[in-house]
Formats: structure tokens, sequence, C-alpha cells
């Protein structure tokens, strides 16, 4: 199947229904088996909300397969239309945030951010790219943008306890690229390699933020903040009242720190690709290329800030 992402190779099955998820040998790439069993529990433990793919079957590594594979549903349809497709998107994640959540010592292997709280969890991951930061060329705009960003998410993670934080079962990797829209009312997420117990207005910025709605070969999209803010509506209005109170004061900084997250992927990924230690489909790797130039651009940055540093700041 046509090459999308930097993590797994897919492939059809013909005549049956079914596709092949085949993880890469990528540099970020842990323990085989380990990944293997967290991906199967995902698909899994998502499979009830009826809004992924059913998983079918696991192969262990083997020489031929060094990282295993996971068989799953094969998902019929077409990319999202944005924004038209977006309350397809706010009702799949409110089915996907409304399932039970199981008591901690069944949460394994899927990460549970219910101990230290999504956004330190969040912030722990952003640290860890942060140190390639020294290693990529920006302009100083940016980089200076980078470094306030990094010092109020420590700020949020100080102020904000664990127990202040909703927690569901959560894609975590849900931009609209991640969504194949089946019987064209349908918004199936195909892609759990990052589910975790964590936070869902984390789901709901990386649905919606311009790093995302831009990042996909397929699905292209600027939304204005009135399109993101029905999104966000629409999500509320699914989940009810009752969860969607705790949610309302995460909304805002999760768009903060979810845009700090994948700006700090980023520049990992630059550094990984500038050194040839990631090879990618040609296609795929400019598209990629031109994105992060994009990314980093200053005039890009300060658009994307303005959400939440301006008098007028997002809101619902």
């Amino acid at each position: 199947m046509t090459a999308k992402g930097v993590n797994h190779d897919h492939y059809r099955l013909a005549g049956t229904g079914l596709v092949l998820r085949v993880p890469r040998a990528t540099p970020w790439a842990g323990d085989a088996q380990a990944q293997l069993a967290s991906e199967a529990a995902a698909f899994e433990r998502a499979e009830p909300a009826g809004v992924t793919p059913r998983f079918i079957a696991a192969f262990p590594p083997t020489p031929a397969m060094p990282r295993g594979a996971l068989v799953v549903e094969e998902i019929v349809g077409r990319q999202p239309r944005l924004p038209q497709d977006l309350p397809a998107i706010a009702e799949t994640l409110a089915r996907l945030h409304s399932l039970p959540l199981p008591p901690p010592p069944a949460r394994a292997p899927l990460p549970d951010h219910g101990v230290e709280g999504p956004i330190a969890a969040t912030l722990a991951v952003i640290a860890r790219q942060r140190e390639f930061l020294a290693r990529v060329e920006l302009a100083p705009a940016t980089r200076a943008a980078l470094e306030d960003e990094y010092v109020e998410a420590e700020r949020c993670a100080a102020r904000v306890g664990p127990a202040e934080q909703p927690l569901a079962l959560v894609g975590t990797d849900t931009h609209p690229g991640n969504f194949i829209i089946r019987n064209e009312t349908e918004a199936v997420l195909v892609d759990l390699e990052r589910v975790c117990y964590g936070s869902p207005a984390i789901d709901l910025a990386h649905a919606t933020l311009y790093t995302s709605t831009t990042w996909d070969l397929e699905v292209q999209a600027v939304l204005t903040r009135g399109e993101a803010a029905s999104f966000y509506r629409g999500y509320l209005a699914e989940v009810g009242p009752t969860r969607a109170a705790p949610l309302g004061p995460s909304l805002l900084p999760a768009r903060r720190l979810v845009w700090l997250r994948t700006m700090m992927w980023a520049v990992r990924l630059r550094v990984l690709m500038s050194s040839g230690r990631l090879t990618l489909d040609p296609r795929l790797a400019r598209h990629i290329e031109a994105r992060l130039d994009d990314f980093f651009d200053p005039a890009t940055v300060a658009r994307v800030r303005s959400e939440w540093l301006l008098p007028a700041p997002f809101a619902l």
C-alpha cells in the first residue's frame, strides 16, 4: 500500500479484506516483541468502540519479519475531506474516549499516564526529543519560540496535578490522515501505534492543529479557528456535560502542548533524515521535508502560536 508514515509498511492481503502491518526498523524502534504486544493490545482494547479496524492476529518476530507484524481488518473508504468530515472524526473520538477505563493494574502493556498525569507524561516525551534541538539549524525566532513553549509546558505540568486531568483510552496520533471515511459517514481511526491511557484533550488538539491538518500526503487543509472550535463543540456535545465539564480547563493548554510535542518530534525527524539514519520512500521524503520547512518557518510558528498568545485566544 502507499507509503504514508515513517514507522510501518502496509500490505493489502488480496481477496481477504485484511491488511498486514509491518513495523519498520527505524532509529526510534524499541524492543520488537514489546512493541508488537502493545500494538496488539491497542487494537483489541479499542475494538469495542466500533471505530477502529478489527484485530485478527499477531505474527511474532522471525528472520523474515524481524519486527513481527499484525493482521487487521482492511477499512475500505476514502481519505477525510476537511472541514466537512470533522464532525465524523469528533464522533469517533468521543466513542473511543467513552470506553470504560480499566483499573491501573489492568492497563499494561499500554502506556498509562494516570500516575504522573498526561501533561507530565507528554512533557517527558518532549524532553527526550528536545535533546536534538542543538543539532538542527533553525531561525532564531523559531528556536526562541520552542524554548519559550517548553518553559510554559514545565509550568503547566507543575501547576496541574494528575487528579485534575481526565483519563481515557486515547489515540494520541490522531491527525486527520490517520482516519478513513467509511460509508461516507463513519471516521475509522486506522493507526493505533501510540494508543495509551491519557488525555482526551490531546487527541482533540492533534486532530485540528495546523501541523496535523497539513501533515498527511493526501489530507491537506488549513482550518479556521471557527472550524476548529466547531469540532470541539461537536465532540463535547457527543460526550455529554458530565464528561465535558472536567475537560474544559485542559483544552487550550493541550493545544500548546501538542504543538510543542509535534515540533520537537519534527526536530528529531530532521536530524535523523539529514544524517541518513532514516530511509523513506522518495515521494514521502520530499513531502516531509517540505512540511518541516513550513513548520519551522518563523511566520508559520507565529501564526500557530497566535492561538494562545494574542489577546483573544482560541475559545469555544
